[in-house]
């Protein structure tokens, strides 16, 4: 779940910074990514070669590129792999790759949309096959809660798991606005999803 200020569900600054690689201290965190790696044998004088898949649109590119960036500061040399669109959604249904970065649009702010969508075992769109029944499990359990602040902290239990077993691990949280001309009457701007709200069908111009 996106953390706050941003999302509603997501993890708090300081439960965040708990789990393994989320920490704000980047230095840490590179370090600690680096021990890892000479633990499987590599270093400054080998590095792991590999190949990230991407759609080839803006929102898909511009993070791979970071993300290429920042692996070879821990002596993994990443080649960005651009795939048309047409191809895209089939490449990764098939896991036709070693490392696919992928936007996961959620349509709302809420853990039932994106847990079982994502993350549960037999969904299609769980793409990098993440399956753990204890956790599934939990997404019951919250989704069945009527108080919001018990069902936040079973969601952050599931949250913190998930991140921690790297099930889909967070490149960026995505952050985009929206722009209107003061001619524009009648819009009502969503605030939990970018997606909701776009029928217009109130929406007139003044001018």
């Amino acid at each position: 779940m996106q953390p706050p200020t941003g999302g509603f569900w997501g993890l708090p600054p300081d439960e965040l910074a708990s789990v393994p690689g989320y920490g704000p201290d980047v230095q840490k965190n590179r370090e600690e990514a680096r021990a890892i790696m000479k633990k499987l044998g590599y270093g400054p004088d080998k590095h792991l070669p590999l190949k990230v898949s991407t759609r080839g649109i803006s929102i898909y590119k511009d993070p791979a590129v970071i993300f290429a960036g920042q692996l070879k500061e821990i002596w993994i040399d990443a080649e960005v792999d651009i795939i048309e669109t047409s191809q895209w959604f089939t490449k990764i249904g098939r896991k036709a790759y070693s490392v696919g970065l992928n936007t996961t649009g959620n349509g709302v702010d809420d853990p039932d949309q994106n847990f079982y969508e994502n993350f549960a075992c037999k969904s299609e769109r769980n793409y990098p096959g993440y399956c753990n029944p204890e956790i599934e499990k939990l997404f019951d359990v919250q989704s069945a809660e009527p108080d919001p602040d018990k069902r936040r902290k079973i969601v952050w239990e599931i949250d913190r798991q998930l991140l921690a077993d790297g099930a889909r691990p967070v490149i960026l949280w995505n952050r985009s606005g929206t722009c209107l001309q003061s001619y524009v009457k009648g819009y009502v701007q969503q605030i939990n999803s970018v997606y909701n709200g776009f029928r217009f069908e109130d929406v007139w111009l003044d001018r």
